[in-house]
């Protein structure tokens, strides 16, 4: 058992090595490099390699250090503010400055399962187009997004090819996207999920469903898998209004 004073003596030892690689990560090295090897920081601060380890485990957690199995240990990407607006995927990405891309994975004309027909109030056997894409910021995966959009309201939406953005081809056709809800889930990635990521299994995602109204129409049904190591929820929040209490009515004192 370790005694007082070497437990003290590895915490220092933890926080040292941690606040050195922190620094690396944010200051001197470029996102996708690679950190020293534990050996050289075992030699550098004269300490066991599980306090080495310890130290870098607690930047992965935060996401500043992010781990590839049996490559390294790299400066993560930055995490961008997922801000809980109606505006594509594109436009997020260009005022953060980043150039967004996305790969269509699938993209046919099928019929919905039950609660995807259910939230669009589609009648029985109705049809939706479906788009499932892998979005990408400087050509990193960043999110999955499957969409559903109801086949009847928009005839022809994949002729001659699927369109660039869902949301501009709303508004041309007079279907302008004016709210939303959304549903926010914490969770793992599967296997499938995080092999299209590139990510490993099992590593937190944010999973959003978002239903997306024109006036009373719901026009689009969509799910999406946010990596959790790229992306930090912001939501503005305000104090609830007062609520006006209605002044009591006595009753009349009785009479004999």
């Amino acid at each position: 058992m370790l005694s007082p004073m070497e437990l003290t003596g590895g915490l220092l030892k933890h926080t040292q090595i941690r606040g050195y690689l922190r620094s690396l990560a944010l200051h001197e090295l470029n996102v996708g490099d690679t950190i020293p090897s534990e050996r050289e920081l075992c030699e550098q601060f004269q300490v066991a390699r599980m306090t080495v380890r310890q130290a870098v485990d607690a930047l992965v957690t935060e996401g500043i250090l992010t781990r590839v199995q049996g490559k390294g240990t790299f400066v993560a990407g930055r995490k961008v503010d997922l801000q809980m607006h109606l505006t594509t995927f594109e436009q997020e990405m260009t005022n953060r400055g980043l150039h967004a891309s996305s790969e269509v994975l699938a993209a046919d004309l099928r019929q919905p399962p039950s609660d995807v027909a259910a939230a669009l109030a589609l009648e029985p056997q109705g049809r939706t187009y479906y788009l499932y894409r892998l979005r990408l910021a400087n050509g990193e995966p960043m999110a999955l997004e499957e969409s559903w959009l109801p086949a009847g309201l928009l005839p022809h939406l994949f002729e001659p090819t699927t369109p660039l953005s869902l949301y501009s081809t709303l508004i041309d056709r007079g279907l302008s996207p004016d709210w939303g809800e959304d549903m926010v889930d914490a969770d793992d990635a599967s296997a499938a999920e995080a092999q299209l990521l590139g990510i490993a299994p099992g590593r937190a995602v944010l999973r959003i469903a978002r239903r997306t109204f024109a006036s009373k129409v719901a026009v689009v049904y969509s799910r999406s898998v946010y990596r959790g190591d790229r992306y930090t929820m912001w939501v503005p929040v305000m104090a609830p209004a007062p609520v006006r209490r209605r002044p009591s009515r006595q009753a009349p004192p009785l009479t004999a």
